[in-house]
């Protein structure tokens, strides 16, 4: 394994003294938003996840290394490469290693190498999921199928809403991934808090959830726990508005014939560009919110 892992001192002498940890992606570095706007918020997480008390382990393959806590100069190498660098899920990890290729991380990579590393807790955006018309198309990602096996809990703001929110938390109930709601009873869906679905606990401090992430390790209980933090209330979109968004977006990638592992990035640039932005805004601030979070959790998690 020390062939392909490559931790960075800080994070292996933090793992090593049970200090609080927060595993990132790296996709939303290079695949999420444009140069520079991609390496700032990169790096404005990271600062926020230090001011509340956690260490930041941003995570990608670089030139084959399954890499853990990059530096702000492979961020920034990341940052400009940019769509040149393959967004690389599970199925991808073992190729890009032997070419010694460079990777950003999905949520589904992030977690399979936070676990190798010994990190319990990774704060992203919003998880993927089953996506519209799944039950006949099996569109299903990668990132549900880890969450029931791999043990690194995730902090959300749910799924995004150009997903079957329904179906997704079905998967989840089937696979027995416990989805915790922070502070709501109801499945955020990223860009709203609002999405007409529950989630199965609703818990009220960092500490709460911690105890839960605590005790589901002891009882050797496989996966993980889904947190979903929903975003703040100011840079909530309208939930008529974004579905009204989304739909359109549905339809048009429908009408090209966009599928597969197109489908994401497609609508996410569609919804951006009809929401002149705002969509981009709140992507970023509840990407903080969710860092802020992750980073309590993870120093009440330490301190039991």
């Amino acid at each position: 394994m020390k062939e392909y892992l490559v931790v960075s001192k800080e994070i292996k002498d933090a793992i090593e003294n049970n200090k609080p940890v927060v595993a990132l992606e790296s996709t939303i570095i290079s695949h999420g938003m444009p140069y520079p706007k991609n390496v700032e918020t990169a790096l404005k997480v990271e600062e926020i996840i230090r001011e509340n008390g956690a260490i930041p382990a941003t995570i990608a393959i670089i030139n084959g290394k399954l890499s853990v806590g990059i530096s702000p100069e492979q961020i920034d190498y990341l940052g400009k490469k940019g769509l040149a660098v393959a967004k690389s899920s599970r199925r991808d990890l073992p190729i890009l290693v032997a070419r010694g290729e460079d990777g950003a991380t999905t949520v589904a990579t992030t977690m399979i190498i936070a676990n190798l590393a010994g990190i319990k807790l990774f704060a992203t955006g919003g998880v993927g999921g089953v996506h519209r018309g799944g039950e006949t198309t099996m569109d299903i990602s990668a990132d549900l199928e880890e969450l029931s096996n791999t043990n690194v809990s995730v902090v959300c703001a749910g799924a995004k809403s150009i997903l079957d929110l329904g179906l997704t938390l079905e998967y989840l109930e089937t696979k027995g991934v416990p989805v915790i709601g922070y502070k709501t009873e109801e499945f955020p869906a990223f860009y709203t808090r609002e999405s007409g679905f529950k989630v199965n606990y609703k818990m009220d401090s960092p500490l709460e959830i911690a105890k839960a992430l605590k005790v589901k390790d002891e009882l050797r209980l496989k996966g993980a726990v889904l947190i979903a933090n929903p975003i703040p209330e100011e840079y909530s979109m309208d939930k008529t508005e974004i579905d009204k968004v989304i739909e359109d977006a549905v339809e048009e990638a429908n009408s090209l014939g966009v599928k597969g592992k197109d489908i994401t990035p497609f609508l996410l640039d569609k919804i951006q560009k009809i929401t002149e932005g705002r969509s981009l805004e709140s992507n970023i601030q509840l990407v903080y919110n969710n860092a802020k979070l992750g980073a309590q959790i993870a120093r009440e998690l330490s301190s039991l």
